[in-house]
């Protein structure tokens, strides 16, 4: 993928949006805000549908003026007696959740971070080819390279590995805590119920695309991983 890509576009607005307007972002408290958490892997292909189709819908609304969303790149992977990571399909996941937890750290605002794992995921081929400019690419390169990659994946698999109850399947949306199970494609009228804080509710709220058909529930369960 090119530099001129959909998502390159929508990324490089957003970065200048973001250091410029980054006041304006945050409504309510973050208290306040719904917590919606993804466990997933990379290279998933459930995983892959739900961040290119459903969770995009972050990127294109205002939804996080009440979302505090976090995405957890470990997934059905398994940390080893050595703390070494193993992935189901092998290391290419691997790598590529470690890139993907090393663009969280470069960029902590989630709309910089989810517009580079949306386009990451739709690609897969050129991870490099999602990064702006050469400084971002610097950076994770220099996390994935050295000690923080695996520091960051070690978190993560604790995150996920500590979920209660555990997680069954990626993608594994939680909300508030609370597991949406075959629900997860339809987070969004769920945050917007959920949200409880004194801003208006966003414009998606009250969007007609909120009332979808439900598709058929597509996981990867973690004891297919432990099997393979």
């Amino acid at each position: 993928m090119a530099y001129s890509s959909p998502y390159m576009l929508v990324f490089i607005f957003l970065a200048c949006f973001v250091f410029a307007f980054s006041d304006n972002l945050v409504a309510p408290g973050d208290s306040e805000k719904v917590k919606l958490n993804l466990y997933y892997e990379s290279l998933c292909p459930y995983c892959q549908k739900f961040i290119t189709e459903d969770l995009v819908k972050v990127i294109d609304s205002d939804l996080l003026t009440i979302t505090d969303l976090k995405l957890v790149p470990f997934g059905n992977a398994e940390v080893l007696d050595n703390n070494t990571i193993t992935c189901q399909h092998g290391e290419e996941k691997c790598k590529l959740n470690a890139v993907q937890a090393c663009a969280i750290s470069t960029w902590p605002d989630t709309l910089l971070h989810l517009s580079f794992i949306t386009c990451v995921e739709e690609t897969t081929k050129d991870w490099k080819s999602c990064v702006p400019d050469p400084t971002s690419l610097k950076a994770i390169n220099d996390c994935y390279s050295g000690d923080l990659s695996k520091k960051l994946i070690l978190e993560y698999a604790n995150q996920t590995l500590s979920l209660e109850p555990k997680h069954e399947y990626v993608p594994w949306v939680t909300l508030n805590g609370e597991p949406l199970y075959e629900n997860y494609g339809d987070f969004v009228p769920l945050v917007c119920k959920a949200y409880k804080g004194k801003e208006a509710l966003p414009e998606i709220c009250d969007s007609s695309s909120l009332s979808r058909k439900k598709s058929k529930l597509q996981v990867s369960f973690v004891e297919d991983s432990k099997n393979y």
